[in-house]
């Protein structure tokens, strides 16, 4: 508690006086503003607001407004200072001019110290200093100091120039009389020039290399520290290339003036964190657009001025052939920088290409559901959100989530070729987070990804409840097999040995009894036959094997009704088409089941005079039509199990079972199988 009360103490002072600088600076600023316009024609200069003027309105502000909240920080200090340097220069140029107005020349030779001296601490601190210590207040590394003595090197050398050179000749002078310099050195002159170009050389080169230095930090933070130097490195690029503008384009002096204003507030976004997230598509897009107009621009002179060279005279031919060539190239290019300037702010999960790759390989090392793992731990990460799940309609695992999505995810549908096969959901942004432009990309490249593998897990899913459906038909198979051989032909061969023990008994005895035994024997033994034949015709028809499948459908329709007041008279035709020889047996059966029931739905309900059936065999599928001329189907008719055992006969192997019909316009029960191709025809 006492130290908190010290520093407390401490940083009282260092707020009242940044407050008192940001207060001073403004009227400083507004009163340079106030004499200037108060200044005859002849005496006024071309240009009397100059970026140190918007540096004297916003720099000491938004410092004070950082030393409320953080004394110690250094930037918000080189901020006060220099915004109040350039207000105390703006100022002492000002009152200069005003004095010279009035005759008193030789205050106004005075006032140029006060105004270089502003101007040279301006510089330092705004335009070297500044960059140079932004984000965290230290320079990025020792190696950086010649850069920071290049800087102090060239202003202070400009300044020594600026203060101690001779004033100009009357020739030429732009306004009524010579200012003169107090504190001129004649011995200076010849070098006067020289001085010139040396210093702001310097000047020009330390700036640069202060903005170079944030893209050196860039390339090797973290995504958090990238979009907090982000915000900085743009200010300061934009006003360095605007300066230097400006000085070819006079009309671009006002573009560095109102960017000077904005360069604290980025400044400020960067040391509090403030909606870091922000720069990131203020700079994508920035870099993307000049980019474009840099390489576009190229591609249309070169190639206009090409054009004009191989076809001369036709200008308009070389006009539209310039535009072409640029048009092709601008989508592949601002592709290409878009991945540029996403992988330079992210790193690995900027660029969603990358992220695809890893999702590739992740997907191929693992089983779906493993997959499905790694699907939500890539799209976590390349989104920086707390959370991100995926949801299987159908599938195992149904839902599988990385992190905390939260109560109200955002909902990104799964479609895979037209089928809905899930949905992504994504949770609320994380410590790192990126723009919704960024996320946009990458959820554009990887939900089809997810797509995929969410349709393998459903797959998946669906093959193993097959498997368990196999399984669990099988084991019923057995058990009816099991209750039919005990109940049935089980009591019955017992009945059978009980009745040849009591004719034998009785054989002596009563042989009119024992024959009239061996008679029931007889019967009992028809009966088993019977029902065996009954057991191994439920497990596969006989007439499959003994005569194919056209024949045994052949059969089946020669067959007649089983009441013969119903049906008596219909006529079925049988068409086949292509060879049946070499279908599945699970096929074979299937087809020979779903005729068999049509055919007897046809003759108990459709009151139909002729049937026509159909079996098409073609390259990969195999085609079954029955159609009657009966009755139709009722309006509002709900399928019985007769139905739903043809529909399920053919889910059961991949294939589509549909029937159809109207009131009085027959009934039509159309199914297709799926067929592997032949080793021979896949060959072919």
């Amino acid at each position: 508690m006492g130290q908190l009360a010290d520093d407390v103490r401490r940083a009282t002072p260092a707020r009242v006086l940044a407050v008192a600088v940001a207060a001073v600076s403004p009227v400083l600023g507004i009163v340079a503003w106030l004499v200037w316009a108060g200044l005859p024609a002849e005496w006024t200069p071309e240009r009397t607001v100059t970026p140190q003027s918007a540096v004297a309105l916003t720099f000491p502000a938004v410092g004070a407004f950082l030393i409320v909240h953080r004394p110690r920080l250094n930037m918000a200090w080189l901020m006060c200072a220099g915004g109040l340097a350039a207000a105390v220069s703006d100022l002492a140029d000002a009152l200069m001019f005003r004095a010279a107005a009035a005759g008193d020349l030789a205050l106004a030779g005075w006032m140029r110290l006060p105004a270089n001296l502003g101007w040279a601490v301006c510089g330092l601190t705004l335009t070297m200093l500044l960059p140079l210590y932004s984000p965290d207040g230290r320079l990025p590394s020792p190696r950086w100091r010649p850069a920071l003595l290049l800087g102090w090197a060239s202003i202070t050398l400009t300044f020594v120039r600026n203060t101690f050179r001779e004033p100009p000749p009357a020739a030429g002078y732009p306004f009524p009389r010579v200012i003169p310099n107090p504190l001129a050195v004649e011995a200076l002159s010849p070098y006067s020039g020289v001085l010139a170009a040396v210093g702001w050389t310097g000047i020009y080169t330390a700036m640069a290399l202060a903005a170079l230095s944030l893209a050196t930090r860039l390339r090797g933070a973290d995504p958090v520290l990238r979009r907090q130097i982000g915000w900085p490195l743009l200010a300061f690029a934009g006003y360095i290339v605007f300066l230097v503008a400006a000085s070819f384009t006079d009309s671009l002096m006002w573009t560095a003036i109102v960017w000077a204003a904005a360069i604290p507030f980025a400044v400020a976004f960067s040391v509090m964190r403030y909606r870091l997230y922000g720069i990131d598509t203020v700079i994508s897009r920035a870099f993307v657009a000049a980019g474009l107009v840099a390489v576009v621009s190229a591609v249309y002179f070169g190639v206009g001025a090409l054009s004009g060279l191989v076809v001369s005279g036709y200008g308009q031919v070389a006009g539209v052939a310039a535009a072409l060539f640029a048009g092709a190239f601008f989508q592949p290019l601002r592709r290409a920088l878009q991945r540029a300037v996403d992988r330079l702010l992210y790193g690995a999960v900027g660029d969603p290409a990358v992220l695809a790759e890893r999702l590739t390989q992740a997907v191929r090392r693992g089983d779906p559901a493993n997959a499905l793992t790694s699907v939500v731990g890539v799209l976590r990460d390349g989104l920086a959100v707390e959370g991100v799940a995926v949801e299987v309609a159908d599938g195992e695992p149904r839902y599988v989530e990385s992190g905390r999505v939260g109560e109200r995810p955002r909902e990104v549908p799964l479609v895979w070729h037209g089928e809905r096969v899930g949905r992504l959901l994504v949770g609320p942004p994380g410590p790192r987070r990126f723009p919704a432009a960024h996320n946009e990309r990458v959820l554009a490249t990887l939900t089809p990804y997810a797509a995929d593998v969410a349709h393998a897990v459903r797959m998946a899913a669906d093959l193993q409840r097959s498997r368990e459906r196999i399984l669990t038909t099988r084991e019923e198979e057995r058990r009816r097999l099991r209750r039919d051989l005990h109940d049935g032909l089980g009591q019955t061969l017992s009945a059978m040995a009980m009745t040849i023990n009591m004719a034998r008994l009785s054989l002596k005895s009563s042989p009119e009894a024992a024959d009239e035994l061996l008679r029931e024997l007889h019967a009992g033994m028809a009966a088993v036959t019977g029902d065996i034949r009954e057991l191994v015709y439920g497990l596969r028809p006989p007439a499959l094997d003994d005569l194919g499948l056209a024949r045994a459908v052949r059969d089946l329709a020669g067959q007649p009704a089983p009441d013969p007041a119903v049906g008596a008279e219909l006529a079925v035709e049988v068409e086949v088409e292509g060879d049946l020889g070499d279908l599945p047996a699970a096929v074979e059966v299937a087809v020979y089941r779903i005729v068999q029931e049509a055919l007897t739905n046809v003759r108990k309900h459709a009151a139909a005079s002729g049937v026509r059936i159909v079996l098409q065999r073609e390259r990969s599928v195999l085609r079954v039509l029955v159609a009657d001329d009966g009755k139709g189907l009722p309006e509002g008719v709900r399928p019985g199990i007769g139905l739903g055992s043809m529909r399920e006969r053919a889910a059961e192997l991949g294939g589509i079972c549909v029937v159809s019909g109207e009131p009085g316009g027959g009934t039509r029960v159309e199914v297709m199988f799926p067929l592997l191709t032949a080793p021979s025809e896949a060959l072919a």
